[in-house]
């Protein structure tokens, strides 16, 4: 999640043993009593700095490093002069964090929001397998987000608490009617709910082609299922043509190209409007072609791959907008998910959306319809000049590349779920997290940067923090593991006691990321010259993340996916459900010494193996 090198980020999850609570009472009330993300100690952060560098870099890196951050420490230098700058913007706004975390993490970079930024969730498969199911399917799903989005507009989502402290809401109200707008060196993000006339359409895509849809009666309820369904078929029966310039390829694209191509396009007062409309619409239905059959072990791989990028030109790259927040995807094959564009929100408030519109969709439905002849949903026009058809061939390329660069695992580990490691007394979480750093230990004979995302929800404006999993015990015990004359379980525990308490110093604002990303920014702001810490190739080193982590729980049997942060890492959520854990694991093909099925592998026999491991200690005690 750290501004790094590549200038990559991703998805993030609440972790935390404890439950999040929902209750109903009006959220923004909440908004104000919520604390203000603290700045850690000065000391405390470089103390912990310096020891999460411990297993990374060698002992002579370590005495540079530490001669470096001497003289960032010394009384009346320049840390404390940061310190001091930091504490002030803290006092001054509502977040020191979320404005400079926006910017650096998304709206700066310039990567494609495709398979870079933005995740994937890919839902439980369908049983349908023609056009009346499609259909039938996406009418439900669209009458369940516009029941959420009653929540929304009434404010009466209820607050989600967290060990008895109210979470911060803001980003359930950003996630519909929003939109990211490219521009040439940094992105805007416009949310379109704000207004007097918030819009009342979504838009839907099939072929290619774009649709508006508006989703409400003349006196404000919302359309029935069976309204949707019946405007569905008539946007579905007039774009049966298959051979349409696929303009939404072009929101796939580098950032500065796209952004070129954007000012381009908009030139033109059709074109103009016909983006208007689909930034400004609630959200988008991407109703799918069906994607080549394929095995049964392969589907789930073929299917994440699907949510994160459509799959290529010749398919479904194409039947999307990848700027807009939220995407649903509903194939004619029964695959179905979504895709959300990172800069307005994390997981959380994504996956409780789903689990609500899911929870929708299996209710029987009791709404009578209304006999009024609805209108005919709007057809977005496209007038595509040479030079629009030479950007839309050059964005096909370049997703054709992207598709086969990023391999897709996804892990359905069915021996046991986080009721074992509860059983034991060990957060599921931190137990997962050591299976992870021993897989990787395993593959490579050493351990990694490793970043596990943390939500700041408790105060005002919260985005994440980061949890750096590799520690001196975590290596420990990767490195017992496999020696059989070592105590492997007291070594678990240990790296599991000590991941928890980092994971409760992060939730807590008091982490390190976010911390020296604060002091970094404010030397940019104030100073001529960077310190040296932050040019310390240690610093580098240890922000390389070859593992990006992020656990996404949720009550639908779901798995998100996410691209690696780095060119050489790997990209892993997970959902631990009771008795089974979801896994996705991603790699770039370019990069040699990754390979997302191999770590799968080492993964799977980990969890095993650290399970017998735990037995066998119960058996002995």
């Amino acid at each position: 999640f750290l501004e790094t090198q590549t200038g990559l980020v991703k998805p993030c999850r609440r972790l935390s043993p404890l439950p999040v609570v929902q209750i109903s009472e009006r959220p923004l009330v909440h908004q104000e009593s919520l604390p203000k993300l603290p700045v850690p100690p000065l000391k405390q952060t470089c103390a912990r700095y310096l020891a999460s560098l411990e297993p990374l870099i060698s002992e002579e890196e370590m005495t540079h490093t530490r001669e470096l951050m001497d003289d960032f420490l010394r009384p009346g230098g320049v840390g404390e002069r940061l310190q001091k700058s930091l504490e002030r913007r803290a006092r001054k706004t509502d977040n020191w964090l979320s404005d400079w975390w926006m910017q650096s993490a998304y709206l700066d970079s310039r990567m494609p929001v495709a398979m870079y930024t933005s995740p994937g969730v890919v839902l439980p498969k369908m049983h349908f397998q023609d056009r009346q199911g499609q259909i039938r399917f996406a009418s439900k799903l669209i009458a369940g987000v516009l029941d959420f989005k009653s929540m929304i507009d009434s404010e009466t989502l209820p607050v989600e608490y967290l060990g008895g402290k109210p979470l911060c809401m803001d980003q359930y109200y950003q996630v519909l009617t929003s939109c990211r707008i490219p521009g040439p060196k940094r992105d805007t993000v416009v949310n379109y709910a704000i207004g007097k006339t918030p819009p009342s359409h979504i838009t839907v895509v099939h072929n290619f082609q774009f649709f508006v849809l508006d989703v409400y009666n003349s006196d404000g309820s919302p359309l029935t299922v069976d309204q949707i369904y019946v405007q569905l078929e008539k946007i579905w029966n007039s774009s049966l043509q298959t051979n349409k310039e696929p303009v939404g390829i072009l929101t796939s694209n580098h950032r500065n190209t796209w952004g070129k191509a954007y000012n381009n396009l908009i030139k033109d007062k059709t074109n103009k409007e016909s983006v208007r409309a689909i930034q400004k619409s609630i959200f988008t239905v991407c109703l799918d072609a069906p994607m080549p059959r394929v095995s049964d072990e392969m589907y789930h791989n073929k299917v994440a791959a699907q949510m994160l990028h459509g799959g290529g030109s010749r398919w479904n790259s194409g039947n999307r907008w990848f700027d807009k927040t939220l995407q649903f995807i509903v194939g004619e094959d029964g695959s179905c998910g979504l895709t959300y564009e990172h800069a307005p929100a994390e997981g959380p408030p994504i996956v409780f959306l789903v689990d609500h519109v899911v929870d929708y969709m299996k209710r029987s439905e009791t709404v009578r319809t209304p006999m009024i002849p609805l209108p005919m949903p709007q057809k977005l026009r496209f007038n595509i000049t040479p030079e629009i058809k030479k950007d839309i061939e050059k964005a096909k390329q370049n997703m054709n590349i992207m598709v086969h660069e990023l391999d897709v695992r996804v892990l359905n580990f069915t021996n046991y779920g986080r009721k074992f490691p509860k059983s034991h007394k060990m957060s599921p979480d931190a137990f997962i997290q050591m299976a992870l750093q021993l897989a990787y230990y395993r593959m490579y004979q050493t351990c990694c940067p490793t970043y596990e995302s943390a939500s700041l929800r408790m105060f005002r404006l919260g985005r994440t923090e980061a949890i750096r999993s590799t520690t001196t015990e975590s290596l420990q015990f990767t490195k017992a593991m496999d020696d059989p004359s070592k105590h492997k379980a007291a070594l678990l525990e240990k790296a599991i006691k000590v991941h928890r308490e980092h994971t409760h110093m992060a939730i807590h604002g008091q982490g390190i990321e976010r911390h020296m990303l604060g002091l970094k920014m404010m030397a940019i702001e104030d100073l001529t010259s960077l310190p040296e810490i932050f040019m310390d190739t240690s610093f580098a080193v240890s922000t390389h993340f070859n593992l990006y982590t992020s656990q996404v729980g949720s009550k639908t049997d779901c798995v998100m996916c996410f691209g690696p942060m780095v060119p050489d890492g790997y990209g892993i959520c997970y959902n631990p459900m009771d008795d089974h854990i979801n896994f996705a694991v991603t790699a770039f093909n370019s990069c040699e010494e990754t390979n997302a099925t191999k770590l799968s592998q080492f993964l799977e026999d980990s969890l095993l193996d650290m399970k017998t491991l735990l037995e066998q200690v119960s058996k002995t005690q």
